[in-house]
């Protein structure tokens, strides 16, 4: 496969997560080859990817496709893309949220949507998982500003608010029917409210959940408990073998160390978010909102209204959340979250040429680097 020499192409952050973002008309149609190309396009496989746009983490290693969406529900259409590092992988099987940040502005910079004079609502159908979401953000004039006070925590400085709202998706908030569910050995909440998550009280794993998290990824037992639980709650969670999945994520619950509801270490599923992805963070919230669920007795009831504050290694994200318990199942009712977004570049990126090698080699003297450990992937977020 060899793919267009140069493709239109427009680098945007999206929340904490930084992405390539295209018009699927500028990528080819066929799903292999549009892969196949994007990964000469991000630089992978290669632990630095430094011959393309990605970043060396799988939160810098993302891709959003954007079109106008047929559906007269949805003025776009979005499928989220998570381009393996250092390996040939490309992943679909999940939302990214923070990525998700970007794609209004996007829609809009492109031509897909109108801008008013004011402000601007995008309606987004997630190709990934067909739910839907609805991105509001600042165009004064009829064009995207970028400035404004919004700030988001793991992002220096401040941007423009893109407020994101989540209609109640068609996945159930409790994938195996129960609050509660014992995994491996271990007491765990399974929730889905937007990203398919595993939440798993920290003391149970003998970690306190306040680790940074390079030293979490250090620690080989962990890890492996960590792979035994995933791998165990994915067919209880309807996912079907997960081995090669990036979901579900498992997110340690701590008690809150600055006030907010919680603190949180999220694996994605191998690598320790910097973070924690917007979606997931939805889901998060809702898992801790149902009585019964592992997070009582460690979380702290949220003070103010639906707005639940989950901590994470690097600050906090507010999510508005609300569930309805005594529903049969129990249901989300509202989830929206503020994040920015920014436009970085905007022009065209060069892929590399095609080559039948799709490993990467190291550069003499240098050591190579270790496959990663049996995982659904290298996503980084992607959030809700």
């Amino acid at each position: 496969m060899t793919g267009p020499a140069e493709v239109r192409c427009m680098l945007m952050r999206g929340g904490t997560s930084k992405g390539a973002y295209f018009l699927a008309e500028d990528l080819p149609a066929d799903p292999a080859a549009r892969d196949e190309l994007l990964l000469r396009i991000m630089g992978s496989p290669d632990p630095r990817q430094i011959d393309g746009l990605g970043g060396a983490h799988p939160l810098t290693s993302k891709v959003a496709v954007v079109s106008a969406s047929a559906d007269p529900a949805a003025d776009v259409d979005y499928l989220f893309l998570q381009i393996g590092v250092d390996r040939p992988e490309v992943s679909d099987r999940q939302n990214c949220g923070n990525i998700l940040a970007g794609v209004g502005p996007f829609a809009v910079e492109r031509g897909l949507v109108a801008a008013g004079d004011d402000e601007t609502s995008v309606r987004i159908r997630m190709l990934n998982t067909g739910e839907r979401a609805v991105a509001a953000f600042p165009t004064p004039g009829g064009r995207v500003d970028y400035a404004g006070d919004a700030a988001v925590s793991g992002v220096p400085g401040t941007a423009a608010p893109v407020t994101i709202g989540f209609p109640p998706g068609a996945r159930p908030l409790l994938p195996t029917g129960r609050v509660r569910d014992t995994v491996a050995g271990i007491e765990v909440t399974c929730v889905d409210n937007g990203m398919p998550t595993v939440l798993v009280p920290a003391a149970a794993l003998n970690v306190t959940g306040y680790e940074e998290p390079g030293d979490l990824e250090e620690d080989l037992a962990l890890a492996d408990r960590l792979c035994v639980i995933r791998l165990a709650a994915g067919p209880l969670m309807g996912l079907g073998d997960v081995e090669t999945a990036t979901v579900p994520k498992l997110t340690l619950l701590a008690p809150s160390r600055a006030g907010g509801a919680v603190t949180t270490r999220t694996f994605i599923p191998v690598r320790c978010h910097t973070s924690i992805g917007v979606l997931g963070a939805a889901s998060v919230a809702a898992g801790l909102l149902l009585p019964g669920a592992v997070g009582e007795g460690i979380a702290t009831p949220p003070r103010r209204g639906d707005r639940v504050r989950i901590e994470h290694p690097t600050g906090f994200l507010d999510i508005e959340a609300a569930v309805d318990p005594d529903a049969f199942p129990p249901t989300a009712r509202r989830t929206a979250v503020i994040r920015t977004a920014r436009k970085i570049i905007d022009g065209t990126v060069f892929p590399r040429a095609a080559s039948p090698e799709l490993t990467a080699a190291p550069e003499p003297g240098e050591t190579p680097v270790p496959p990663a450990r049996p995982s659904g992937g290298n996503d980084g977020s992607a959030p809700r």
